[in-house]
């Protein structure tokens, strides 16, 4: 039986079709195999993980000197407000991945349902968001290491560090030997691990910033002023920085296809708690952050404490392995948008191949030899453009504007819009609701990317 991808078939008549088949087997004589609806296999405390560290990444660093923009009530509030807008989206995609078809939901199956001919697009459009996103990572790593070297020295050794170690172009390559691997991986579910390990470098990362505040280290810069209330004009451009530092939505398909029992109240349960743990991580990092340098804190949190120290020292390195087991996070979703945008989507399947193959390699949406390819050349594109490449800052701030909340935002909106807005039973609250934060990520588009666009021509036209 061949099922036609995109369609979503009721859940009661997939079960319904099941024991038919099994039924008229038995009356006809037939030994055809019943097919069994694919479970998933991932626990909540995995899926949790996960998506926690999807979300908390390098954004957390700038969120001190987002909050020396407005002041403390408002930095607490626009963090708060970013979180909560984030989780609704986040909210919205569950509802609309338990529409698609059984264990298979994906932005472009979600599309099919919604606005086909535009499903190819969406995918395209995460695809680069989550390929920048992961050069990015790589940079950070090339930028931070040099000097963990160097402060790892000073504090266990006496003489002068080896000139490879000083490279950052030899650590990301020799990084490359421990992120291949994990990157080949099939599912969400088998990165648990290094999920857990990122989410303790992000632990430490509090530690610093709650410790230095009440015991400041040697060699730390003045403080400077501190305001309950004070709005800047730098506020326009690190209000974004809030908004995008809750990018999950491109992990939240996969997540959903292998946590097992997937429901809606697990989903909820899982959702809750990775926005939540991430606002609460946001603002302990943003309020000790800003009191400990008040208007003079820099825009790299880390960066403002003495790197002599071996407790600084730690921390930096926290910072690398929270990016470097970050990376695959934005590969598995980067190469499953590509192979529907490669084939446009044209990728059915017997139930039987879907079972076989999941349950031999995680995955029914690929052949192992499409997995390998994909996978491959999304790691030798972004490694060499980060070896090559030591700011992408400019670049990735479109890309931010632009992926970021068309997946975080319009999409969510847009999906949960047409799925329910000719529904009679459907909560109209909800749909309402959900074409409003549509437009909210469409003014957000607009707004960030003039931004962007203003801060390049300027220096142009200045000069």
């Amino acid at each position: 039986m061949v099922r036609t991808y995109g369609v979503a078939p009721d859940r009661d008549e997939v079960d319904t079709a099941v024991a038919g088949e099994s039924e008229q087997s038995a009356l006809l004589g037939g030994d055809a195999p019943v097919q069994k609806k694919r479970d998933g296999h991932a626990t909540l405390s995995s899926s949790v993980g996960n998506l926690a560290n999807t979300i908390i990444g390098s954004g957390m660093l700038t969120f001190p000197l987002a909050m020396a923009s407005a002041g403390i009530i408002p930095g607490m509030i626009t963090c708060l407000f970013s979180g909560s807008v984030a989780a609704f989206g986040l909210y919205l995609l569950s509802h609309a991945a338990a529409r698609a078809p059984h264990r298979q939901a994906s932005f472009f199956a979600v599309a099919k349902m919604t606005f086909p001919r535009a499903a190819v697009f969406f995918d395209a459009a995460i695809a680069i968001k989550c390929f920048g996103v992961s050069i990015s990572y790589l940079i950070i790593i090339k930028g931070l290491m040099p000097g963990v070297v160097k402060s790892l020295y000073h504090d266990l050794s006496s003489n002068n560090p080896p000139e490879w170690a000083l490279s950052g172009r030899n650590w990301i390559t020799l990084f490359m030997l421990i992120l291949i691997p994990l990157c080949f991986l099939r599912n969400l579910h088998s990165l648990r691990h290094t999920s857990y390990i990122g989410l303790f470098a992000v632990a430490y990362l509090v530690l610093i910033v709650i410790v230095c505040y009440f015991r400041p280290l040697s060699g730390m810069p003045e403080k400077g002023e501190i305001a309950w209330v004070h709005f800047t004009p730098s506020f326009i451009s690190t209000f974004p920085v809030q908004v995008f530092a809750f990018t999950c939505a491109q992990n939240l398909f996969p997540i959903f296809n292998e946590l097992s029992s997937n429901t809606q109240g697990r989903m909820d349960i899982v959702v809750g708690s990775s926005i939540g743990a991430a606002t609460l991580t946001y603002e302990v990092i943003a309020v000790f952050g800003y009191l400990t340098f008040g208007n003079k804190v820099g825009a790299n949190i880390i960066a403002m404490y003495p790197s002599t120290s071996l407790f600084i020292a730690v921390g930096q390195l926290a910072i690398v392995i929270l990016v470097l087991f970050s990376y695959p996070l934005q590969v598995h979703p980067c190469r499953n948008c590509l192979d529907k945008v490669f084939h446009g989507g044209n990728v059915p399947k017997t139930d039987t191949e879907v079972e076989e193959l999941d349950e031999a390699h995680g995955s029914s949406d690929m052949s192992p030899m499409k997995h390998s390819l994909l996978t491959a050349g999304i790691i030798a594109s972004s490694f060499t453009i980060a070896y090559f490449v030591d700011d992408l800052q400019m670049v990735l701030s479109f890309v931010g504007s632009t992926g970021s909340t068309t997946i975080s935002f319009i999409l969510p909106g847009l999906f949960y819009w047409k799925l329910t807005h000719n529904d009679p039973t459907a909560n109209k609250v909800l749909t309402r609701a959900s074409a409003a934060l549509a437009a909210y990520g469409a003014f957000i588009f607009i707004f960030c990317l003039s931004f962007n666009i203003y801060q390049v021509v300027k220096p142009h036209a200045s000069g």
